[in-house]
């Protein structure tokens, strides 16, 4: 008796205990469950503790509420141009409606799956292989757009597909290398080709400064080599000038003297032919001069000569009398004034200015290629006279030492000699 009331109590907590352990139902965190009872839809429990009726209410399937990542094999797919690829594709998707994920399809992944590689084959078709490798993104939203608002019926929302991996057959990856190869040697080309180019024509711009440098050197060179070429010939032909100005003066003060001294001695024909007779042998002294002849009439050509310029003395001797001085005229050794100037050895204001301009200019910096200060420079000096032309020169004054010498002559001229046989 008392076995028998055990096991019925035994019984009775064993019940109890089926009872609260199906009545009772918790649910983990982003995870939901469908319930059904009696075989139809009652509700959707959410994450916590949930209660049941006990043999009414069951779970139909629980339902992982995260983001889910799916990766399909690859998928052959033919192209616009009938070239076979294959495609791998990646898919990120959440449930957002437990009812219709359960109820609406038989299996959710499967359905994505297929509608993926349907989508994805309609896509790639349209397209060309060069379109299809370049255009990723654009694929990538078009499969989006499509699975998002197919399987929003579903309760499942596409958040996001990614093309893995897109092979292309081996023999039309072989020719892609090698195109990619061919490309990157013609660029390796066209590079070494602008390199060698923009060598050239950086070599050319050194060299074009180097010769408008060379050329302004030689041009401020020859400017100045003109210049100092011109100033020394102008010097050199006024102290010619001068020399020879200052000869003459020298030869007519000898002679003024020679002749001062043969009127102050008033000379008979004798002495004249004595003169005459002494000249001889430095007349005969030159190299052509083999045979000299005396003329038998000597003597009275020297008589007559007397006869013309001279008067009879007390003795009857013919004499020479020098003629009086005419008033008013200018001795041989004096200066004029129109040759004053002739001894002024002083530069040209403008030409001294124009050298010392050069000067400046070549003694200046080279500044860098790219400047253009020097050529400014040289252009704004003025234009080189050309060798043999004859350009105006202001009237110069006379300088100091030119009056000194003015006075030197003066100085030195010889004085009056009386005239008439009481001068002597």
């Amino acid at each position: 008796m008392v076995s028998a009331t055990v096991i019925v109590a035994a019984v009775v907590v064993l019940f109890v205990l089926t009872i609260v352990v199906k009545s009772i139902l918790v649910i983990p965190q982003a995870q939901s469950a469908v319930i059904e009872r009696l075989g139809r839809f009652k509700g959707v429990a959410e994450p916590g503790l949930n209660f049941l009726v006990p043999f009414l209410d069951r779970v139909r399937a629980r339902i992982d509420l995260r983001e889910q990542v799916v990766s399909f094999p690859p998928q052959p797919v033919i192209t616009q141009d009938n070239l076979t690829v294959s495609i791998d594709t990646v898919i990120y998707f959440q449930v957002t409606d437990s009812r219709r994920a359960v109820y609406e399809i038989a299996n959710y992944i499967v359905a994505v799956e297929q509608l993926t590689i349907t989508t994805l084959r309609n896509v790639v078709g349209g397209m060309s292989l060069e379109e299809t490798l370049t255009s990723r993104d654009q694929i990538n939203g078009q499969l989006r757009g499509v699975l998002d608002e197919e399987t929003g019926r579903w309760g499942i929302r596409v958040a996001r597909v990614e093309l893995k991996a897109i092979d292309p057959p081996p023999s039309i990856q072989d020719s892609m290398e090698k195109q990619m190869r061919a490309d990157r040697e013609k660029r390796a080309i066209i590079l070494n080709a602008e390199g060698q180019r923009e060598a050239a024509i950086k070599t050319a711009e050194g060299q074009k400064q180097s010769q408008i440098l060379s050329a302004e050197g030689a041009k401020q060179a020859t400017i100045m080599a003109a210049e100092a070429e011109r100033q020394s010939r102008i010097l050199k032909a006024q102290g010619e000038r001068a020399a020879r100005y200052l000869q003459a003066q020298g030869q007519a003060k000898a002679i003024e003297k020679v002749f001062a001294a043969i009127k102050a001695g008033r000379p008979t024909p004798e002495v004249l032919a004595y003169q005459y007779l002494q000249t001889l042998p430095q007349m005969a002294q030159g190299d052509a001069n083999k045979v000299w002849m005396i003329p038998t009439e000597f003597g009275k050509s020297l008589e007559g000569f007397a006869r013309m310029l001279g008067a009879p003395g007390e003795d009857g001797v013919f004499r020479y009398e020098p003629p009086a001085p005419e008033p008013g005229l200018s001795r041989p050794e004096e200066e004029d004034a129109s040759v004053a100037d002739w001894f002024d050895t002083s530069t040209d204001p403008r030409i001294a200015e124009a050298v010392a301009a050069a000067e400046a200019v070549a003694r200046t910096e080279v500044p860098p290629p790219a400047a253009s200060a020097p050529v400014a420079a040289v252009q704004a000096l003025p234009p080189a006279v050309p060798q043999g032309v004859q350009t105006p020169m202001p009237a110069p004054q006379p300088v100091q030492h030119q009056q000194h010498d003015s006075e030197r002559t003066q100085s030195i001229t010889p004085p009056q000699w009386p005239q008439g046989p009481s001068g002597r």
